[in-house]
């Protein structure tokens, strides 16, 4: 890798006809990390993606792929992209989709590609459009690993799947990063999906990223606190709070707090899952969580 940041964006934005779909968006994705990105229908996932291919140009500020700007074709070729709707020609038999993905990428590794739809039990002469749902996303997903890129982007790769083929699509997936230095950016709405999957989360919310950080340090960094509605004014008060949920006597607190922060023991204390995270800052759209942007990751450095 040239650089430590794979995908950097610095005040992004795009608007069509007035309308911002995504604006003021700053972010840094390390390379070699496998990051979730996540938010509502709306929220700019896919707009950011599409920018971060060149797919789109911006409105304003920059999106840069490993230090150069996205779209170029230097870029390009380090890239691969997943589109929702997984496209693929249905009159296409599957070996007609490798010899089409050999024909434009020039890193194309056709024997990686064949190895692996043999080991999935998907016949090369099969119609795409014969093919279950399950399978088609594995073909799509072959296809884009076989181009052998530095950054793979997925928008909704699971969608429509069943439960079983969602679960092989994540395995299979989690299989070659491990096999590849790659980094992964996965749009999802399925939170319990990306829990064995990806160390590094983001969340976009109203066009702008809300939560954006390493996985584990987020959930170190956060407490779930129940106890006395009486109570709660003053921990809001004392702490960061970023959810607060209250009945008539009693208070839910979601608050920034490490492991070593000490509470009245009146309050029930625990740690919190990536899915109630996600779900609170997704409630509280006024609340972020965001690393500061070092120079070395705006400008691409090592």
């Amino acid at each position: 890798m040239t650089a430590s940041t794979a995908l950097t964006a610095t005040g992004l934005g795009k608007r069509y006809r007035g309308n911002w779909a995504l604006k003021d968006c700053s972010l840094a994705v390390p390379a070699g990390r496998v990051a979730a990105l996540v938010g509502p229908n709306g929220a700019g996932k896919t707009t950011l993606l599409h920018l971060a291919t060149g797919l789109l140009t911006p409105t304003s500020g920059s999106v840069s792929v490993f230090g150069e700007p996205a779209g170029r074709n230097a870029t390009l070729a380090r890239v691969a992209f997943l589109a929702q709707d997984k496209p693929l020609y249905d009159g296409f038999t599957v070996a007609d989709m490798l010899r089409f993905g050999r024909h434009l990428n020039p890193r194309w590794d056709d024997d990686s590609a064949r190895t692996r739809l043999a080991a999935l039990g998907i016949p090369l002469d099969r119609k795409v459009g014969a093919l279950s749902g399950g399978q088609q996303a594995q073909v799509a997903l072959t296809v884009a690993l076989a181009k052998r890129p530095e950054l793979l982007l997925l928008d909704e790769p699971l969608a429509n799947l069943d439960p079983l083929a969602r679960h092989e699509v994540m395995r299979d997936l989690m299989v070659a990063v491990a096999e590849r230095e790659m980094t992964v950016v996965l749009s999802s709405h399925v939170v319990p999906d990306l829990k064995d999957t990806c160390d590094w989360l983001i969340v976009l919310n109203g066009g702008r990223v809300q939560l954006s950080g390493d996985i584990e340090e987020l959930i170190a960094g956060h407490r779930l606190l129940t106890g006395p509605v009486s109570l709660a004014d003053g921990v809001a008060g004392r702490l960061d709070t970023v959810d607060d949920r209250r009945t008539d006597r009693q208070a839910t607190l979601l608050v920034r707090a490490g492991p070593g922060e000490v509470f009245d023991p009146r309050w029930t204390v625990r740690g919190v899952e990536l899915e109630e995270l996600v779900v609170a800052y997704l409630r509280s759209p006024d609340s972020t969580a965001l690393p500061r942007l070092t120079l070395a990751g705006v400008l691409g450095g090592n």
